[in-house]
Formats: C-alpha cells, sequence, structure tokens
C-alpha cells in the first residue's frame, strides 16, 4: 500500500490514525510526500478518514520526538514515526526507554538533528529594517536545514511581538503582524533585503564580545556553517578577528610590572628552604598580625606541576601546610583520580598568611584577601615559580588566578583553558575545591565537581603531552 502524506504532522497523524484503525502493519505501507514525485506510476491509495481508534493512546513523549522528526527532510521519517507508533501501540509501551532499539535510535539522532538546526536558525537570523508606505517593517532570510519554519517560528512571535516581521526561507516564509503567525511559499535569497545600519552595530557588538583566548576555528565552522554566512554581519569581521587572535591572547597573559611589598623580604639566597624561612618574618601586609603563622609552599623543586591556590584556611593556619583541611582533602581524591601524586607536586597560595573574620562561637570565618594583599605577597610567589621552574600551572580560583593575569581574569569565562606563559609552558585555572564544598545547591555543586576533575584530568594529559 502506497500512501501519499504532506509534509507536515497533521498529515501523517491522520494517515497513520486510519492505518492503525485498519491494522496495517509497518511492512504493507510505504509512505510517499505529496508533489516529490517518487516515481510509482501507481496512484497513492487514500486512507480513509478515522474516528479515534479504540483504547488507543499514545506517550506524550512520542508526540514531542514525533513533531521535531516531522521537519526533518528525511523521506524515511514518516515509515519511521509510524514503525515506533505501531510498535507503541502493539504491547511494546515503554518501547522508546531502550534507545539502544534501533528505530529509537534513529528516531532521536532525527529530532536531535531538527533540534540543532532550531538552535541555529534562532541564533542566525538577522533582520534588516525596510520601510513600507510610512511604517517599519524587519525581514530576515535564512537556509535551515530542515522544514522548521512553523516548528521555530512561535519563539520568534514570543521574542519580537511587538516587531512586524517576515521569515523568509528557500521552503517557506512566515510573518508576524503583531497579531498572529502567517504561512507563506519559499522566497529565493535574491529577494531578501541586503544591509542597514543594524549591521554595522551587531558587527560592533560581536568584536566587543570575541574572545581570542578561546578562538577554536574547528568548534567555530561547526556551530557557524559557511552556508549562513551570507546572512550574518559579523562574518565579515571573522578572518582578521582570527588573525589578531595570538598577539590579543599574548597581551593578555603578559605580566603587568607591579612592586610587591615583600621583595624587601626576599633572602639573598633563594632555594625554596630559605625562602620558606624568610617569609615566616614577612610584614608586607596586615595579614600576619592575626594569622598564627606563615604557611609556604611544599613539595619537591624542579616539580613539574605547581599548583597555586588562593590563602591558607583555618587548619593550614594551625598547622602550618598548605591545603590539608577539607579542601585539600577533596584537591587529593581527585588528583589521585586523574593519577597524579601530589607528593611529586609543588603546592602553595598567591598569599601566605590566612585572612579571617570572627564568627561565632570563636569560629574563624575565611575572608577573601584583597588586591593589595595579593600583590603584597606576589614576590614570594614569583620567588616559588623561579625556583621551581614547573613546566604547568594550575590555578585553583579566581584570585590564585589574578595574582598572575590581573583583576579581569575571570575563571567562568576561561577556566579549563591553556596558555603559554611567562611562568610555564602551560598554564590553566580551575574552581578552587572550596568554592565545590560551599555549593548550596546539589545539582551545581555536582556539575562542578564533574568539571573540575575534567580540568585536572586535562592538566595530567598535558603534562603527559610536555613529556
Amino acid at each position: 500500500m502506497r500512501v501519499e502524506v504532506g509534509r507536515d504532522l497533521d498529515s501523517f497523524r491522520a494517515a497513520a490514525r486510519g492505518l492503525l484503525a485498519r491494522g496495517v502493519s509497518p511492512e504493507q505501507v510505504l509512505f510517499t510526500e505529496e508533489g516529490l514525485g517518487q516515481g510509482s506510476l501507481l496512484a497513492p491509495d487514500v486512507v480513509p478518514a478515522s474516528a479515534p481508534v479504540s483504547g488507543l493512546s499514545v506517550p506524550p513523549a512520542f508526540l514531542e520526538l514525533a513533531e521535531k522528526v516531522a521537519c526533518h527532510r528525511s523521506p524515511e521519517r514518516w515509515g519511521l514515526l509510524y514503525r515506533v507508533l505501531w510498535r507503541l501501540t502493539r504491547g511494546e509501551r515503554k518501547l522508546l526507554e531502550i534507545e539502544s532499539d534501533a528505530d529509537v535510535h534513529r528516531v532521536l539522532m532525527l529530532a536531535k538533528s531538527v533540534q540543532r538546526d532550531a538552535h541555529k536558525m534562532k541564533a542566525f537570523v538577522r533582520f534588516r529594517r525596510v520601510e513600507r508606505e510610512g511604517e517599519e517593517f524587519f525581514i530576515a532570510w535564512h537556509r535551515p536545514e530542515h522544514l522548521i519554519v512553523r516548528y521555530v517560528a512561535p519563539f520568534f512571535a514570543r521574542r519580537f511581538p511587538s516587531m512586524r516581521w517576515s521569515i523568509l526561507t528557500p521552503d517557506a516564509s512566515v510573518s508576524w503582524d503583531l497579531e498572529g503567525l502567517t504561512y507563506g511559499p519559499g522566497v529565493p535569497r535574491s529577494q531578501a533585503p541586503e544591509g542597514d545600519a543594524l549591521e554595522e552595530m551587531w558587527g560592533t557588538y560581536y568584536a566587543s564580545t570575541f574572545n581570542p583566548a578561546r578562538l577554536n576555528v574547528r568548534a567555530m565552522r561547526a556551530e557557524m556553517p559557511k552556508k549562513h554566512w551570507a546572512t550574518l554581519p559579523e562574518t565579515r569581521l571573522i578572518p582578521e578577528l582570527v588573525r589578531q587572535a595570538p598577539q590579543r591572547t599574548s597581551r593578555m597573559v603578559t605580566p603587568k610590572l607591579e612592586v610587591s611589598e615583600s621583595s624587601r623580604f626576599l633572602p639573598e639566597h633563594r632555594d625554596l628552604a630559605s625562602l620558606a624561612q624568610a617569609a615566616k618574618g614577612c610584614r608586607a601586609c596586615p595579614l600576619h598580625e592575626r594569622a598564627t603563622r606563615t604557611v609556604f609552599g611544599e613539595g619537591p623543586a624542579g616539580a613539574r606541576l605547581m599548583l597555586v591556590g588562593e590563602q591558607p584556611g583555618d587548619m593550614e593556619d594551625r598547622e602550618g601546610r598548605p591545603f590539608i583541611g577539607p579542601a585539600g582533602q577533596l584537591l587529593d581524591t581527585v588528583l589521585a583520580q586523574v593519577g597524579l601524586e601530589r607528593e611529586q607536586l609543588y603546592v602553595t597560595n598567591a598569599v601566605k598568611h590566612f585572612g579571617w573574620v570572627a564568627g561565632e562561637e570563636k569560629q574563624r570565618l575565611h575572608e577573601k584577601p584583597g588586591r593589595s594583599e595579593v600583590l603584597a605577597c606576589k614576590a614570594w610567589l614569583d620567588a616559588e615559580v623561579a625556583q621551581v621552574k614547573p613546566k604547568m600551572i594550575l590555578c585553583l580560583g579566581a584570585t590564585a588566578a589574578q595574582s598572575f593575569l590581573g583583576p579581569g581574569f575571570r575563571i567562568n569565562k576561561s577556566r579549563g583553558q591553556i596558555f603559554d606563559t611567562p611562568w610555564a609552558k602551560a598554564w590553566m585555572a580551575t574552581f578552587h575545591p572550596s568554592a565545590l564544598l560551599r555549593m548550596p545547591d546539589e545539582r551545581a555543586r555536582a556539575q562542578a565537581r564533574v568539571h573540575f576533575e575534567e580540568d585536572l584530568r586535562r592538566v595530567a594529559d598535558t603534562l603527559r603531552a610536555l613529556g
């Protein structure tokens, strides 16, 4: 049996309902699309309209998938949907939970492709302003991979409810008149308006948000395929931004010359033992007044990896060793998971004294050091780096990272990225383990833990690559 359907879900739904009512199995039916001329000399069978099939219910998850799969260009989609529908209504109610099933896997892949295409349409549509009879309209032309205009149009209606706009594609068009959506036929690129004054503003915005340190040309091409470039005004800036990226990144990681107060306490002989002894007498900032002792770094000279935290905690201040409290225990656990032995690393902090405020029941609560305190202690950190000469530096938290790159560094933007710096061939920043412990939301904490482990695993891989 050959059944012809339109290119929309409603047409398929009507045909499928009739086929199910007649007990037609998937092996007995071949779906074709109207107007595609798929080579048969026989007229398609007409499936009579059917009332709702008694006792038939379809899982909501299937309806959600079908809405997406119906937008896919693959001619197999209707037969695939009917095959899954048949199985769902013939005793396999939990079929969609079996992602390893061939039919389910294929349906999910088609749905994912459509969802990705919809995301690109939402991201890449650029409206041009035009005037008609004194009224302002906005028109965009876009070339989607699939038949997603009706699927995505409600998003734009919600996003731009006070604009009169039209989105044109080769397959279909949609317009919003402030009250409702109207659909029409496809429109060729030649009939779409060219640039307007908004393009210069958009280009300026794109250039200002372009982060050269995060440049990944392969990922950029994957996320912004060249077929969309003709309608994206910012793409004309990309070649020059890519060309300038190495120089801009270099400027980001070039240290500014700032005098550290602790430099006057540095000893003449600057091996690690002499530095640790001299640091006990440091009075470069007020933190020493309330701290129990100086907590200097520890680990072998010549360690290939240096870990830099923010400052000692309460337990570290009492014991005189870095990272031995709860944050240190979490750090040790993850280091072991990724195959790094703490005994082979050099571990220190950007600030060597514990800054705290009084809490309840005589608790000493961590107080983040200020920029002046970080700068005051910088000479000790520089001296440690000069003695250890690590292949790689991993900064734990924003304060540690900013002690190298300045206050403009942001963990959330640049976490996990590797830089070639004056201090080490490879330099990276990630979360401070104490930040993970303090997160009140369990889901956010679990996600941050995953990122933390990923970053440390990348550190281990980088060290192996450095030899």
